[in-house]
């Protein structure tokens, strides 16, 4: 019943069907990825991914916003040229880039989409969670990372969405293989040996862990790296728990400035807290 029922929003990073280009992955089964969205221009179809936090929010990377066409939201889609049968269609109501985005250096580079509407969850759209700040995602961890990106550094876009592992690579070593070009607010992940990445068309788009063998969470927004899949390249991603605070401050702000929704919508934001917290769980049901 969880998710059948909109008010039971302890569901974020659960998927109802477990089944289970990113270069060097394989196709996703319907549903592998509920909070997958793909961001479409008209004159040029995707550009980039981005993940459903929220009932309303999307989290995506800053660089895919520098064109002033209008961005729709595809969620629940599996199969890139069939848009019409995407779960839930959205326009883009807000797009809020981080003040200090450097262009130049990828630093802070994130943003926050508000959709046009609520979405409704259901199996195949349901939010990623969004970890503490104090969330730790270790060295070696494997994780995934999804979309429709290119499946080859001079490929074309996927036709199906891609998934693949790669592993959490410390930041000293990510570091010494970009001469220092990786900051705090960055995190690396892929294979050493390369073979494996995210790649063109990708961007935006989540880098999600397991924890405690139930609930996703996401570690990363795809940002950057040396061409694609590279030997000693790892992908760079916005390392999300620096941007935990942000997340609730922005969100809070411009709903607090506008309508609130109804106290029994679906929630706006869902963090998880370290276990100290009570409950373990924070919830904003009222953004």
């Amino acid at each position: 019943t969880c998710f059948m029922q909109a008010r039971l929003f302890a569901c974020c990073g659960t998927r109802p069907r477990k089944r289970a280009k990113i270069v060097g992955g394989t196709d996703a089964q319907a549903g592998s990825w509920p909070w997958q969205v793909s961001l479409q221009m008209e004159r040029y179809g995707h550009v980039c991914g981005a993940s459903l936090v929220a009932s309303r929010w999307l989290v995506s990377a800053a660089h895919c916003f520098q064109d002033s066409d209008a961005i729709k939201a595809y969620m629940g889609m599996r199969v890139m040229n069939s848009v019409s049968n995407a779960a839930a269609t959205r326009q883009i109501r807000r797009i809020v880039l981080h003040s200090q985005y450097d262009q130049f250096t990828s630093d802070y580079d994130i943003a926050l989409l508000e959709l046009s509407a609520p979405v409704f969850f259901n199996e195949l759209v349901q939010p990623v969670c969004v970890p503490a700040p104090s969330h730790a995602f270790t060295s070696g961890t494997s994780c995934f990372v999804t979309g429709w990106g290119v499946l080859s550094e001079e490929g074309e876009l996927a036709t199906l969405l891609q998934e693949a592992t790669v592993s959490i690579i410390s930041h000293n070593t990510c570091s010494k293989m970009y001469d220092d070009a990786v900051t705090p607010r960055m995190l690396c992940a892929g294979n050493i040996q390369g073979g494996v990445d995210a790649c063109q068309g990708d961007s935006g788009g989540p880098l999600v862990c397991l924890e405690r063998g139930r609930r996703w969470f996401l570690a990363g927004i795809v940002s950057w790296g040396e061409g694609c899949a590279r030997q000693n390249r790892p992908g760079v991603y916005t390392r999300v728990i620096k941007f935990t605070d942000w997340i609730h401050q922005q969100t809070k702000a411009f709903e607090t400035s506008t309508h609130s929704l109804p106290a029994e919508s679906l929630p706006s934001v869902i963090f998880f807290m370290p276990q100290s917290h009570k409950n373990h769980l924070q919830t904003n049901c009222t953004l």
